[in-house]
């Protein structure tokens, strides 16, 4: 029986690595276990609004470069309110390269994808907010009706 090959040994044996997402910290641009994505080995120098993968401990993590530092990224998933700092380029395996949905694939290169990249990082600030009184709003309901919702 031949084992399955780890991202790492894909991405050196064959070049790319292709996979169904799975998580939401990437939402909108990428659907729960309905989007496939492509990954390639970084061949050049990484730039903000890249989405590297990287290794955090033992898990996989596909999120956006958000600033470069002189100690490394800030990374921040598009649906994360949390920013990680100072990942280096050896905890990054590669970089997300392509994106499939269903038959349409998005182009990532092309002038839409480029300014939702730095519209949605211009907007963290205000995603924040409304995040957190969501969140505050939700509780609220939950303390004067019950935990129902």
């Amino acid at each position: 029986m031949s084992r399955k090959l780890t991202i790492e040994e894909a991405l050196e044996s064959q070049g790319f690595y292709m996979s169904t997402t799975v998580g939401v910290s990437m939402f909108p641009l990428l659907r729960n276990r309905r989007d496939t994505i492509l990954i390639r080995p970084v061949t050049e120098p990484l730039k903000k609004y890249d989405v590297p993968l990287y290794k955090r401990g033992n898990n996989y993590v596909l999120h956006r470069i958000v600033k470069i530092t002189q100690d490394g990224y800030v990374i921040c998933g598009d649906n994360c309110l949390q920013k990680e700092y100072d990942v280096t380029d050896q905890q990054i395996i590669g970089v997300l390269s392509g994106i499939q949905r269903g038959e349409k694939k998005i182009d990532m290169d092309g002038a839409g994808y480029k300014l939702y990249c730095r519209l949605w990082v211009f907007l963290y600030p205000l995603r924040c907010i409304l995040k957190r009184a969501a969140a505050k709003l939700k509780n609220g309901i939950k303390r004067i009706i019950g935990n129902g919702i």
